[in-house]
């Protein structure tokens, strides 16, 4: 199931179209056209509103569920838990919310304020918290006379692909058409995504898959449209089971990335960055820290928007030797368009920005 179109239920989705900008200052530094992606402007502050909403607007508008109560369960404390609060809250549904002991207060008071139900603490990791959310509330026989309780997983379902695809269909009607009038290829040359669990990267090769066949053409294309998911060192769990050729998972989220911090991808994610559709080119890039937290410091000052590690490593990539070092069969020229899927994130504050310009002048690398 993809997106759902709005005449096909009367509720409104919980998320909106965002903006395309092209950044004079980012552009020159790069040498090429960057277009940014501004999700960091959804309805919870990242991207994650898309896939979630879409999955929850799903429920809804199901005809199985007519006449029941929709109670929606996150097992994120992270962008996803908040962006099933707000889809949940703006759709008049509950949420609830389980978190592991190590999410910050001040990650629960803003899923608190945000309009959860409720948001418990359980276990010590993510994966123990998920499975007492199950336990507890999903997988029991007998539940409230009238409320039927639902899952909300934070990145691995169809329905949150598709939601998180549709940023492919709007970037298609906002970037200039190709100067040569070809339509069959898709008007950017690069996209620089974010890669944690894989929802968002599996959004955007599924909405390029469904853009190319779309736009047919005859005989191969020339030109492939390259796909750079980016990760931190600590956190980049693609790369590794790229690296050995099988799905695997890391040991530990040893990042500042946090919110990149799945220990293992969805399944899709790595069968399609090994096998992409044709027409595209996927290249895993993997950064350290100090690069992540450069793009969040070079973003807010030069855009004046704050956003997490997790978004800034994608914006650091495109302004870098990494992004030609990835793309080394392709002349990026100042005619070239990087576009930049500013994912956004609310774990990130004023003063964590500070920390990060402090210890990126003191030579943190």
């Amino acid at each position: 199931m993809d997106t759902i179109p709005p005449n096909q239920s009367q509720r409104r989705r919980p998320w909106i179209e965002t903006p395309l900008i092209e950044s004079a200052a980012l552009s020159k530094a790069a040498g090429c056209r960057i277009f940014l992606k501004l999700d960091c402007l959804q309805p919870s502050g990242s991207f994650k509103s898309r896939g979630i909403g879409n999955l929850i607007l799903a429920h809804l508008s199901d005809p199985s569920n007519n006449g029941k109560k929709l109670h929606f369960y996150s097992s994120s404390g992270g962008n996803a838990g908040l962006a099933a609060v707000v889809a949940a809250r703006d759709l008049g549904c509950a949420c609830t919310v389980v978190v592991p002991h190590s999410t910050k207060q001040y990650t629960i008071d803003i899923l608190r304020a945000a309009g959860a139900s409720d948001v418990l603490q359980h276990g010590a990791s993510w994966f123990e918290a998920d499975t007492f959310l199950r336990e507890t509330f999903i997988d029991v026989p007998e539940q409230i006379d009238g409320v039927k309780n639902v899952y909300v997983h934070p990145f691995d379902n169809p329905i949150i692909w598709g939601g998180h695809s549709s940023i492919i269909s709007e970037l298609a009607d906002q970037l200039p058409a190709r100067e040569d009038g070809d339509k069959t290829h898709f008007p950017a040359d690069v996209i620089i995504c974010s890669v944690g669990g894989g929802g968002l990267f599996n959004g955007i090769i599924q909405g390029l898959n469904e853009y190319n066949k779309s736009h047919p053409k005859d005989g191969p294309r020339e030109k492939e449209l390259d796909v750079l998911a980016v990760e931190t060192k600590g956190a980049d769990s693609l790369a590794y089971s790229l690296q050995s050729g099988e799905l695997k998972s890391l040991d530990a989220i040893t990042s500042i990335a946090t919110t990149l911090g799945a220990l293992s991808v969805a399944p899709m994610a790595f069968q399609n960055a090994r096998e992409p559709p044709e027409g595209v080119r996927v290249t895993s890039v993997v950064v350290p820290d100090a690069e992540a937290a450069r793009g969040v410091v070079t973003f807010a000052d030069e855009m004046r928007i704050l956003v997490e590690p997790a978004c800034g490593v994608s914006i650091d990539v495109a302004l870098g030797a990494r992004l030609r070092e990835a793309v080394t069969d392709r002349e990026l020229g100042p005619d070239s368009r990087v576009v930049v899927v500013v994912c956004g994130g609310s774990a990130v504050t004023p003063e964590i920005v500070a920390e990060y310009r402090t210890r990126l002048a003191q030579g943190w690398v």
